[in-house]
């Protein structure tokens, strides 16, 4: 009953912890400090990565493919460590926008900003493995990416502490430079890179 009640606390506070951030990013992001505790941020970005592989391993199966011992390995353990190392370099980019919004310079908070996000990381590799062509990949990448940059802004406006006109500024440019991946070719490998077989339908 204990370990019961251990579980429901756990999902209800995960469940107001997404809804925070969705609904009072400025409140959520503004209570973040250094603690010296780096460990919880990398296990975060793991487990979350763990999850987002077996949701796709599950989704995968059901349609119809076969787990071949590869890929159960690269979704369970490329899948989450990719995740961890994907944090660290959104880190490092995290760190540039700060560098020239003025804001702060301390890479545990902006680790623990970006690890508090990685919720929306198996939502992400879930909705790529859903599109079934060209146009639904297309939408899913736009809406994704969307919303990656107005979470990014966020992190750098209310944990990282940045001049907001001057973050408005660099984030304009991140989206300008997705529009021209975008536009031209480039599109196919940055598509192809979210979902193999849907992204084959766009070179027909």
């Amino acid at each position: 009953m204990a370990k019961r009640n251990s579980y429901r606390h756990l999902l209800t506070g995960w469940f107001a912890h997404i809804v925070q951030i969705i609904t009072n990013p400025k409140q959520f992001f503004s209570k973040i400090v250094a603690d010296g505790n780096m460990d919880e941020s990398m296990m975060k970005a793991f487990m979350y990565g763990l999850l987002g592989g077996v949701l796709v391993l599950v989704i995968q199966y059901i349609g119809g493919a076969d787990l071949t011992m590869q890929l159960v390995f690269s979704k369970l353990v490329i899948v989450p460590v990719l995740a961890v190392a994907l944090l660290f370099v959104l880190g490092g980019m995290l760190m540039l926008v700060s560098e020239i919004t003025g804001g702060e310079r301390d890479w545990e908070i902006g680790i623990k900003g970006l690890a508090s996000v990685f919720f929306i990381y198996p939502i992400i590799l879930v909705m790529n493995s859903l599109a079934f062509n060209c146009t639904s990949l297309w939408v899913i990448s736009a809406i994704v990416d969307g919303y990656v940059l107005f979470l990014l802004y966020n992190i750098a406006v209310y944990c990282m502490k940045g001049n907001k006109t001057r973050v408005l500024v660099v984030i304009g440019a991140f989206a300008f430079f997705m529009l021209t991946v975008y536009a031209t070719d480039y599109r196919f490998g940055w598509l192809s890179l979210k979902n193999y077989a849907a992204a084959l339908e766009c070179y027909r």
